[in-house]
């Protein structure tokens, strides 16, 4: 039976110990009140280290690292400030080899830390608003501490009884919201191009942002999508409040929206409460390959730092600046493209800092999140690159053609050298 205690009289030293390694909740799950008393008592516990795979709270600043060692699967959301002042360690990990590295110690998890919703009528809660690992988290943990806030939506799929928990804190307190961007007329260019590779039928999964929002706006006279996606984002409700999204063609999970994290604000969180028309799932279901392989028209939309000539993406560093992750990306592409009638495009503006840098260039300023083995569709406000089957040099001249036009004839000269060697 778990133990109930408030808030303000939460003791983590009567459960943790010195050295444990802590698993949070991520994204808009995280356990906020949970990190908070963490924050404030772990420098007197000592010695923790604790993983949080990705943070929008702002709750983690450098001066956390005083309390506990972080680490994290890469600077996404507000982690990037974590990584400016050298106060994360990143994991290089896809988010689906997130759960089977807590299954099998290799991130270590004594402790998990969790949000859920109230308990139903049977006693089990949902994991509200993410799902992704923490079901591996709660049956590696030695000790199982939850947030239950009554403002989380309780969403269908993945629940926890009751019997599970050791430590419930009751609080009542908004989640964590993640604003919609501000669309600007280069996202609305880029999302016209991806919206030409979605047809009546498709499957899609994106993220959340400016790009992906202005995506989904332009899909209003589309029928009967379907959706298969590790994040949603407020953009699904007008969708499937106009009737374009119903899941009806989908070969598996017809009629139901599969997703592993809710990023949004309260308009999707009282959607989804107890919305049978949504299923959380963990990564061993949002993220597999054998999962999708059975989707057809599938089309995944992926974003990036900068891409190369050749087809090469990175979504994860510039030089000494770590400012993204692999995430889902190298999973989503890969089904993507394998997918009868599907598609990966890759979705990203030309230039970065004012028109300064072109995002489309001769050679990668960080590592390679995917492969240009694996490159199918690139999209930027000037165009759309179809990659997939090309010879470098047929790489190289389209993907010259969707750069910034001030950087085009630098490119165009290094596509036309590819082309002389044939590599």
């Amino acid at each position: 039976m778990s133990e109930l205690v408030e808030a303000d009289a939460l003791d983590l030293a009567h459960y943790i110990k010195p050295g444990d390694h802590i698993v949070m909740g991520q994204a808009c799950g995280e356990p906020s009140t949970l990190i908070e008393a963490l924050i404030a008592q772990g420098k007197d516990i000592g010695e923790l280290s604790a993983f949080v795979a990705s943070s929008f709270s702002g709750i983690f600043q450098p001066e956390s690292a005083a309390s506990f060692s972080l680490s994290s699967m890469g600077a996404i959301g507000a982690l990037r400030a974590m990584t400016k002042a050298n106060a994360l360690r990143v994991r290089p990990v896809h988010v689906g080899q997130v759960g089977p590295l807590i299954e099998q110690g290799i991130i270590g998890c004594d402790v998990a830390l969790l949000q859920l919703s109230p308990a139903d009528d049977d006693g089990n809660h949902s994991f509200g608003l993410i799902s992704d690992h923490t079901r591996a988290m709660v049956e590696r943990a030695r000790v199982v501490i939850a947030e239950v806030n009554e403002q989380v939506p309780y969403t269908f799929g993945e629940t926890i009884p009751a019997s599970k928990i050791d430590v419930a804190v009751p609080v009542s307190r908004t989640p964590v919201e993640v604003s919609a961007a501000k669309i600007s007329e280069t996202d609305e260019a880029i999302a016209r191009h991806c919206a030409a590779f979605i047809g009546d039928g498709s499957v899609i999964q994106t993220g959340v942002g400016a790009v992906p929002d202005a995506i989904l706006r332009q899909l209003a006279d589309r029928k009967d999508l379907g959706v298969h996606s590790g994040m949603l984002g407020d953009g699904l409700v007008e969708l499937v409040g106009a009737g374009v999204v119903t899941n009806a063609l989908k070969e598996i999970d017809r009629g139901v929206s599969i997703n592993g994290a809710l990023i949004g604000t309260k308009r999707l969180y009282d959607w989804a409460h107890r919305n049978k028309a949504m299923r959380m799932t963990a990564t061993r279901y949002t993220h597999d390959a054998g999962v999708m392989a059975q989707i057809s028209r599938l089309v995944t939309i992926n974003s990036a730092i900068e891409v190369d000539l050749t087809g090469q993406v990175n979504a994860e560093a510039s030089g000494a600046a770590y400012m993204g992750g692999t995430g889902g990306q190298v999973d989503f592409v890969r089904a993507g493209i394998r997918s009868p009638g599907g598609h990966s495009i890759i979705a990203l503006a030309s230039t970065a800092k004012r028109g300064t840098i072109s995002k489309i260039v001769t050679a990668l300023n960080g590592p390679v999140t995917t492969a240009r083995t694996e490159a199918d569709i690139i999209v930027t406000e000037f165009g759309a690159a179809e990659l997939r089957g090309q010879t470098l040099a047929e790489r190289a001249r389209r993907m010259a053609a969707i750069a910034h036009p001030d950087f085009r004839e630098e490119l165009e000269r290094e596509a036309h050298a590819i082309a002389t060697r044939g590599f």
